[in-house]
């Protein structure tokens, strides 16, 4: 099993910011994790990664149970593209050392490196459409070169689990359609990771992420085949608005109904 969590809650300053969350990812599974701002999606990411810890419940991912496990060796295995990560680089990296740390999950190069890591560096970016960029600082990128470039340092440590954060954040349309058939690629390489893919976008959850988890005020909302979740019925209730969802071509488009001012 890829991410375990068992009646997990965490608490800050007293306010419960996750409420008994239970939710199971098995390996080969692509799930997208939906929910507005404030639901709680960036704490329980925190947690799965081995920042923050459980107030109560137990957890297990990779297999390695919290508690019993380094979990510095845990993020190894574990690829990480987030805006906070962004903010952490350095401006005057260059794109290959940033992907080269991937290797090592620092925040830029301090380990030697081999022919064999460069060899994958380069082979990453160029499956990723990113070798014009390699000797470019961080610095003199466009957003959707950022996130090229993070995706290719994610996977430079063949993690087993890929945590995509709201990656589209930022992009105009067709970046974000870019980006969107890239991550479709990646997930259908043989060997992909367990990706899970952080929204609160409908229309970017593609066909590969068959499962959805809904997570609101904290808690888990729904966790099922995204077939199963995306319906009208379901994601009316889950935003307490009237909304309709529509497919088309194998993505959901959802449009509100109704007057949100009243």
């Amino acid at each position: 099993m890829i991410i375990d969590i068992q009646n997990v809650s965490w608490d800050r300053n007293q306010i419960q910011i996750l409420q008994n969350i239970n939710w199971q990812v098995n390996e080969g599974e692509h799930w997208c994790l939906l929910g507005l701002n404030g639901s709680g999606k960036t704490t329980l990411l925190n947690m799965i990664n081995g920042y923050i810890w459980p107030t109560e419940g137990s957890m297990a991912v990779l297999g390695k149970t919290f508690g019993e496990f380094d979990l510095r060796e845990l993020r190894k295995n574990i690829g990480w593209v987030s805006t906070s990560l962004q903010q952490k680089l350095y401006g005057s990296e260059t794109a290959i050392k940033i992907v080269l740390s991937g290797k090592f999950a620092t925040i830029g190069l301090y380990d030697q490196t081999d022919t064999e890591d460069m060899k994958r560096a380069e082979a990453l970016m160029k499956a990723l459409g990113c070798t014009a960029l390699m000797e470019r600082t961080y610095d003199t990128m466009s957003q959707g070169e950022r996130q090229r470039v993070l995706i290719a340092r994610a996977l430079m440590a063949s993690p087993k689990l890929l945590i995509l954060d709201e990656p589209c954040t930022g992009l105009d349309v067709f970046a974000r359609e870019q980006l969107l058939q890239m991550v479709a690629a990646v997930a259908a390489e043989k060997n992909a990771p367990t990706i899970i893919y952080v929204t609160h976008h409908v229309e970017e959850i593609l066909p590969v992420f068959t499962k959805t988890l809904l997570i609101k005020d904290g808690q888990v909302f729904a966790a099922d085949e995204t077939k199963d979740v995306l319906t009208s019925t379901l994601m009316s209730d889950f935003f307490e608005v009237p909304v309709d969802i529509q497919s088309r071509d194998g993505r959901n488009w959802l449009s509100v109904k109704g007057d949100l001012w009243n």
